[in-house]
Parts: C-alpha cells; sequence; structure tokens
C-alpha cells in the first residue's frame, strides 16, 4: 500500500511520516481481501494508493483546533473520505485511521458479505 503524504503550512518531518506510516498501514488488512481476483468488485484491480493531507489550518492561531488530517482511499466504486480536527496532531491521524476503518468495513459488508449471504440462501433453497 503505497501511502501519499501532503503538508500544507507544516513541515514533513521524518518522525511525522513514520508516525503516519504506522497508523495508516494498519489498514492493510482490512484492504488486502478485497484484492482478491476471485471476488466480483476485484478483477485485477490493485487498492494501492492512500492519500493523506495534513495541515496547519492557521499560522497566528496557538490553541483551539488548529490541525486538520484527511484521508482518501479509492475503491472499486467508491471513495472513502475521512477528516478530522483537533488541537493534537497525533490524535487527528488516529481519528482519520478510526474512521477509515469503520468505513472500510462498511464498504466490505456491502460489497462482499452480503451478496456471500445471498448466494449461500439461493443455494439452500434449491
Amino acid at each position: 500500500m503505497n501511502i501519499i503524504i501532503k503538508t500544507k503550512n507544516l513541515e514533513l518531518t521524518d518522525s511525522l511520516r513514520v508516525y503516519i506510516n504506522q497508523r495508516i498501514d494498519g489498514l492493510k488488512k482490512f484492504i488486502t481481501i478485497l484484492n482478491d481476483d476471485s471476488l466480483p468488485i476485484g478483477k485485477g484491480k490493485t487498492l494501492s494508493e492512500v492519500f493523506i493531507e495534513v495541515e496547519k489550518e492557521t499560522l497566528h492561531h496557538k490553541k483551539g483546533q488548529i490541525f486538520r488530517t484527511e484521508a482518501t482511499i479509492h475503491l472499486p466504486g467508491k471513495h472513502l473520505v475521512a477528516e478530522a480536527k483537533g488541537d493534537d496532531l497525533g490524535k487527528t491521524i488516529t481519528q482519520v485511521r478510526d474512521e477509515l476503518k469503520r468505513e472500510i468495513k462498511k464498504y466490505k459488508l456491502k460489497k462482499i458479505e452480503l451478496p456471500r449471504r445471498q448466494a449461500k440462501k439461493l443455494k439452500d433453497i434449491y
């Protein structure tokens, strides 16, 4: 999974890059099942890019919600976007990861699990 990081009004340090990679890399286990060619949504498409935008919204404010983190994952048929604002950059990154995790699970349920359940019901009927 390729993680593309963009910053605005903020310097991308090595420690920030490592922190983002550690947090977002945990989503890989939820996305790998979606790359399976046997699934109807897979069909050879790879889900390899996550776009992360980290910004400091204002240069003169010192407290309040001054950090904003946004992440986008492009899946077949859907774009998942998560955004968080807060006074701590680490917390906003973690909130974005958690929101993306929820959205990926919901997408997976809709695209993979429900058709499997319906196929099983049809199989049981006949």
